[in-house]
């Protein structure tokens, strides 16, 4: 299906002489004639640095007609954005088990530089990338680091002009936390849709690896994935709304069943992001949680929120996993958990050994408690799919980072669709700093609601549901600045952009104080 917001790529030839001959052999039959379909309509995407390398991806999706046979796929890193300095090259084969994707984990490099690379195949060549590597692990280095954060781009909800936005930033670095595709389509006809899905609900790999296809092809999606090297995690949507480790949403389903679900987003996923051959899936299974070092400068833990918590506490009377609730004997069980309790150990070792200034941990959603009340009712109570829900792993970790005197722990979340600044807590003492980015295009919480909700939570610094954008983080030695950056309107493809709210932490001292 071809849709008109897709950019019209141009068709830019490599050289005839370019090993012919061998790619010949195996390539796709109508690759050889003269009319060849354009296979890099997804673009390009670099992710996971170190100091000597990073991850290039791409995928081979001609507009019209499928790829059936193994394709050789070159790729080169240069110095220059000419390409005229190459540092290294290679070539790997792309084919049908992970839906011709490529991902080559580029070695040898400098640190601390940025690097422009490229792809070819079938007589074609990919649109250019830019990435950069990390410092190198003992470089203290007075350079600040430039980072954004996005999550929660729905499709259907309008365009992604703040991707296009934080492209046009150059940011070192670029954080997805989570929705990046939304598996739910709303019903035909709806006054929601700006641009609908090209299928509705989706639950196998064909239809997930149709999602991403189409999200792909969004101009301002490559844009940023051509400017920056990016972390991903994922939420809920990349799987099923509220969905969590072997448990649907939906009352009923069997978890082996839902297993094949997820086993089948788990791998478009991996075939869609710029990853490591580490998080390569085995059935239901995919590692995405990790740590990135950024010289002394900052340490990026990477967590999953999803796929190894404890079903939700306080399962409603009708089955349904999630929603609000006043109180329950699950909430506060110690012997739940959120992230496994591997991962836990995992990034209580990750943030004690750190040699780091600033210790950063992205995830997925809104970590601070917060004391909701039910729209209907007007009863309080707190929303079980989040951490609210696992109450211990909270407490277990910030007790750890007060504990361990962890330099610098800063929370970067998305899920909630809203602006959040929060102080986390242990005892009324603040030891953590919590930024929450708003979502790219999907609906905010109602305002005035959560509004009024903000002197039941003091700890809340900040709150706004009523922009779409993304955040952006400058980071140095001695302080962090974040701002909380907003499109006009996302229903207009055209949207300019502002900043909303601006807030430090400065090295040393927790909480954030007005910029």
């Amino acid at each position: 299906m071809t849709d008109p917001s897709v950019i019209d790529l141009p068709r830019r030839r490599v050289v005839a002489a370019i090993g012919a001959g061998m790619a010949l052999s195996i390539l796709s039959p109508f690759a050889r004639s003269t009319g060849v379909e354009y296979p890099f309509t997804l673009g390009v995407a670099s992710g996971d640095p170190v100091p000597d390398g990073f991850v290039i991806w791409t995928r081979l999706a001609p507009m019209a007609g499928q790829l059936t046979a193994t394709v050789v796929v070159r790729w080169s890193v240069a110095t220059d954005p000419a390409m005229t300095r190459v540092v290294r090259r290679g070539q790997k084969l792309a084919d049908t088990n992970f839906a011709h994707s490529v991902h080559v984990e580029v070695t040898g490099l400098e640190p601390g530089r940025p690097y422009w690379y490229r792809f070819e195949a079938l007589g074609e060549q990919s649109p250019l990338g830019e990435s950069r590597t990390a410092p190198a692990r003992d470089q203290a280095t007075n350079r600040a680091l430039t980072l954004g954060f996005v999550s929660c781009s729905h499709w259907e909800r309008g365009y992604f002009s703040a991707y296009r936005h934080l492209a046009d930033e150059r940011p070192d670095l670029v954080f997805f936390l989570g929705d990046y595709i939304y598996d739910s389509s709303y019903p035909a006809g709806s006054n929601k849709i700006i641009r609908a899905h090209a299928l509705t609900d989706i639950s196998d790999l064909a239809g997930y690896r149709n999602r991403y296809t189409q999200y792909k092809r969004d101009p301002d999606l490559q844009a940023l994935h051509a400017a920056a090297p990016s972390v991903a995690t994922w939420d809920d949507h990349e799987v099923q709304n509220d969905y969590a480790n072997r448990w649907s949403q939906d009352p009923g389903v069997d978890p082996a069943l839902f297993l094949k679900r997820r086993a089948a987003a788990y791998q478009a996923f991996y075939e869609h992001m710029p990853l490591r051959r580490a998080s390569l899936p085995r059935g239901p299974d995919m590692r995405v949680y990790r740590r990135l070092d950024y010289g002394q400068l900052a340490r990026f833990h990477v967590l999953d929120g999803r796929q190894y918590r404890t079903e939700q506490p306080c399962i409603q009377p009708d089955g349904r996993h999630g929603g609000h609730v006043a109180t329950c004997a699950d909430l506060d069980d110690p012997t739940r958990t959120m992230l496994g309790w591997e991962q836990e150990a995992w990034l209580r070792d990750g943030l004690r050994q750190s040699p780091a200034r600033w210790n950063v941990i992205a995830q997925d959603l809104l970590v601070a408690p917060l004391v909701q009340k039910d729209l209907q009712t007007g009863a309080q109570g707190h929303w079980t799919d989040g951490w609210d829900g696992y109450s211990a792993t909270r407490t277990r970790l910030l007790n750890h980072i007060d504990a361990s005197r962890v330099p610098n722990p800063v929370f970067f979340g998305g899920d909630i669709h809203s602006f959040w600044t929060t102080d986390l807590q242990v005892a009324n003492k603040t030891v953590a700093t919590e930024f929450v980015g708003t979502s790219v295009t999907s609906d905010g919480p109602p305002y005035e609601a959560f509004k009024a909700i903000l002197p039941l939570n003091p700890h809340v610094r900040f709150f706004d549901s009523r922009q779409r954008g993304y955040v952006s983080v400058t980071l140095g030695q001695r302080q962090m600045e974040t701002r909380f950056q907003v499109v006009s309107d996302c229903r207009d493809p055209a949207a300019t952009v502002s900043t909303l709210k601006r807030f430090v932490v400065e090295d040393g001292r927790t909480g954030a104080q007005d910029a």
